[in-house]
């Protein structure tokens, strides 16, 4: 059973910056073939969205909302995925929860806050 644990959020002022980390159990990052590690955030009364993710192949995608500030990338050797929030927002402010998915099952983890406010 792969297990997926994040960290790195907490309280921030606008413009700042946090990154999140995304720890996982097993080799879940050496599967061969197609695998998203990706990340999503949810507030209150919202559908949990997509920020951003990035293929085993290395391709990436981001919501227009983050683009240009935020980065994902992951660390194989590691077995963690980050997510690098630069120049953050009020609207950035969300439970960030990592995942990882696979054709036949994907993976969360338990989310980690993010509260951007001065």
């Amino acid at each position: 059973q792969v297990q997926l644990v994040e960290s790195g959020g907490g309280l921030v002022q606008p413009g700042g910056s946090l990154r999140l980390s995304c720890a996982a159990s097993g080799s879940i990052f050496s599967i061969k073939g197609m695998v998203w590690y990706q990340w999503y955030r949810q507030t209150p009364g919202k559908q949990r969205e997509l920020v951003a993710g990035i293929s085993s192949s290395g391709n990436t995608n981001y919501a227009d909302s983050v683009k240009g500030r935020f980065t994902i990338s992951r660390d194989n050797a590691k077995n963690t995925m980050y997510l690098q929030m630069n120049s953050l927002k009020p609207e950035d402010t969300a439970v960030y929860y990592c995942n990882v998915w696979l054709p036949v099952t994907n993976y969360w983890g338990q989310g980690t806050q993010v509260t951007v406010s001065s």
